[in-house]
């Protein structure tokens, strides 16, 4: 609160990216590698948070990334190859943010 962006982390910028929005209440949220830049306890309490935006708020929340352990807190997931969707899957059951790893 008391610092400008730049004084901040990548860490933290990410963070209050993804803050700033989430406090608009989008319909839909397009977020892309919201964990790229964090170690994996912070990704997954932004993962957690973009979860909780999804069920509490109903947004429509996609995320993009290459992490391939996030798949598994998805309703559906989406597969590209050469800029096209080559594949989707829904999740029969999906995991809570705090068991995935990386």
């Amino acid at each position: 609160m008391d610092h400008f962006p730049s004084q901040l982390s990548g860490g933290e910028q990410q963070r209050v990216a993804i803050a700033r929005a989430v406090a608009k209440r989008p319909d839909v949220l397009l977020c892309d590698e919201p964990t790229g830049a964090l170690d994996s306890k912070t990704g997954i309490r932004v993962i957690e948070a973009l979860l909780s935006v999804n069920s509490q708020l109903r947004t429509t929340t996609l995320i993009i990334t290459h992490n391939a352990s996030i798949q598994d807190v998805a309703d559906r997931v989406f597969f590209f190859a050469d800029g096209q969707i080559s594949r989707i899957r829904k999740n029969e059951s999906r995991r809570a943010a705090a068991e995935l790893t990386w």
